[in-house]
């Protein structure tokens, strides 16, 4: 039998990050850089300090989101939330914001809340700016005006002393490639936002042939929650993109060969042995569907009891009233017999009446009145008591007084009589015999089949959700294409993977597969995953930041911003190419103005 594959989602809530003390030795002898991987899925800050009392990793990762509340009427003013102080972002999916644009940021405003985050959650402590030089990562092909707008937040803003902006994917190709550095390669990086496809030859960047495919695990994320809103429109709302994206990193994987693995997934014992079971949260109650048939017949045995012992109470109350007024008009005649006219008077007009006729007319009626509640009393006890005997009521014989009140009292009680006599039947029944009408943890799973290759599917196929791009193994020949076979035989031989989204199981055969099919015969190829393909990057920036710490290559000073603008860049291993911008020279107006006068002195030169 095929193992039961049904997985919980975790829904795992985000924990605040707490306020860090730094060590003594980040300040001394001078203030270490601070090392920021920018990436538009998560911010990663940390030290890059070589010594061992400070953790060679990421102190802070959290989720490059912020969300502003409007506040309480009357109340405080808006709250703004930056990363892991949102606890869930499905709740406050429509208040969230991010600074980028697929992956450049754009929105100054929101970075500068990141970073405040950064700054103060690291426990930077100086007063008024930020001396500490900054390490931070930017997108491949940088727009010039993206980095003059983040140039000018960290030297006009925070007061830097340094800079230096490096690319997060050649970082990580630094740092897993230190020991044979300069090396050449085909760097393949995939993110949250876009996928690139980086050829570097001896340890620098080619940008003129470097290629961009907007797709990244936000667009996955997107078709699979389609995907699976379509499949079960039933649980709309609870098909979120954190359980989606919790989806892609558990459960997902890329096919070696996507038609060959659709035929696989045809077939039902490959399905049932393969097919993942998610497990929505539900609860167990159901509104008498599992009830057994006794039960029922007990609960409207009660209800009639109940509503038996409801019209006692009130003939007891309405015997009870009647009495007491009936006294009354009994001691109201008393006083007639006795002689006592003035009082008998009084107690007319108090009543509202005007002779001893209408008193005596009202004595009769209520008299009858309250035989007839005794009456009605006495049948009520006689019902309950057959009731308790024979589990079903009976009419009693009734005396002649009363006749009429007592059998519309007896009618209304047989109104309940079809309810019951319906359930007469099933009363006979086995209590096993009523089952579920079906599992309802069933229905509330998710079966994932061919959605667990369809969604990642999408970087090598880009018209499986309507792009027209190129998918990753076409962008990939494209750029081997534009070098020579020399050239394409060095970059073949050191194909690297990094990124988030090349953490999917498969990916590095499918990438040696299409290689295998795009080569001459007989060649070969080389591919390798990065060691941490999410932090890595980090890690080499860190490694640059230590080896660089007292050079000049690579930073920009804040007398380089001042002098040459915030678009400057110096380049470095790790670095885009500066490409600085070339204004068209526009001619003299002062050199125009006597060419202008010349041609228009003279009318028969221009005839």
């Amino acid at each position: 039998a095929a193992p039961t594959r049904v997985f919980a989602f975790r829904d795992a809530r985000w924990v605040p990050d707490p306020v860090l003390e730094p060590s003594a030795a980040v300040r001394s002898p001078q203030p270490v850089p601070l090392v920021i991987d920018n990436g538009s899925f998560q911010t990663r800050a940390g030290w890059a300090c070589p010594d061992p009392a400070v953790p060679a990793e990421p102190l802070l990762r959290f989720r490059s989101l912020a969300a502003r509340s409007r506040g309480a009427r009357g109340g405080a003013g808006a709250e703004t939330q930056v990363g892991n102080d949102l606890g869930s972002p499905e709740p406050l999916r429509w208040l969230l914001r991010s600074p980028f644009d697929r992956n450049v940021p754009v929105q100054l405003e929101l970075q500068e809340l990141l970073l405040d985050h950064v700054f103060q959650r690291l426990g930077v402590s100086s007063q008024g700016c930020v001396d500490h030089p900054i390490v931070l990562t930017e997108a491949v092909c940088n727009p010039l005006y993206s980095r003059q707008m983040m140039s000018e937040l960290l030297f006009e803003c925070y007061q830097v002393p340094k800079v230096s902006y490096g690319v997060d994917s050649l970082y990580s190709f630094y740092h897993n490639r230190r020991q044979n550095w300069p090396c050449s390669g085909l760097v393949i990086s995939s993110g949250y936002q876009c996928t690139h496809i980086l050829p570097v030859l001896e340890g620098r960047l080619d940008a003129k042939n470097c290629k961009r495919i907007n797709l990244g695990g936000c667009q996955a994320a997107v078709y699979l929650q389609r995907l699976l809103q379509l499949k079960y429109p039933g649980h709309f709302a609870a098909i979120t993109l954190s359980r989606m994206e919790e989806i892609l990193h558990e459960h997902s994987y890329v096919a070696q060969d996507y038609i060959e693995e659709l035929q696989k997934w045809r077939c039902p014992e490959y399905y049932e042995n393969n097919v993942h079971k998610m497990q929505l949260p539900f609860s167990n109650k159901l509104l008498g569907s599992t009830v057994a048939s006794e039960e029922k017949q007990e609960k409207r045995q009660q209800q009639l009891r109940r509503l038996q012992e409801l019209n006692a109470r009130r003939r007891e109350e309405k015997l009870q009233l009647d009495q007491e007024r009936l006294d009354r008009l009994l001691y109201v005649q008393e006083l007639l017999e006795d002689g006592q006219m003035d009082q008998f008077h009084k107690a007319l007009v108090e009543l509202n009446m005007d002779s001893a006729e209408e008193l005596q007319s009202y004595i009769n009626k209520l008299s009858l009145s309250v035989e007839q509640t005794k009456q009605k009393i006495l049948q009520s006890e006689v019902n309950i008591e057959v009731d308790v005997v024979d589990s079903k009521p009976e009419t009693p014989d009734l005396d002649p007084v009363g006749s009429e009140q007592s059998l519309e009292d007896v009618e209304s009680i047989n109104e309940f009589e079809p309810l019951f006599a319906e359930e007469q039947p099933e009363v006979e029944k086995p209590v096993a015999a009523v089952q579920p009408v079906f599992n309802l943890a069933e229905y509330h799973q998710l079966f994932l089949g061919t959605e667990r290759i369809r969604a990642p599917e999408i970087v090598f196929q880009p018209s499986l959700i309507g792009e027209d791009q190129a998918g990753i193994a076409e962008t990939m020949q494209y750029v081997l294409e534009r070098y020579s076979k020399e050239q394409q035989a060095i970059l073949v031989q050191n194909v690297f993977l990094t990124g988030g989204n090349t953490m999917y199981p498969g990916l590095k055969a499918r990438i040696q597969k299409e290689l295998l099919e795009m080569r001459p015969f007989q060649s070969s190829f080389q591919v390798s995953l990065a060691s941490s393909p999410v932090l890595d990057a980090w890690y080499g920036a860190r490694d640059w930041a230590v080896e660089h710490m007292a050079r000049e290559e690579g930073w920009i000073s804040r007398k380089d911003y001042e002098e040459k603008g915030g678009e400057y860049l110096k380049e470095h291993c790790a670095s885009n190419v500066y490409v600085p911008i070339r204004l068209p020279k526009q001619a003299p107006r002062a050199a125009e103005a006597p060419s202008r006068a010349s041609g228009t002195g003279n009318p028969s030169e221009q005839a």
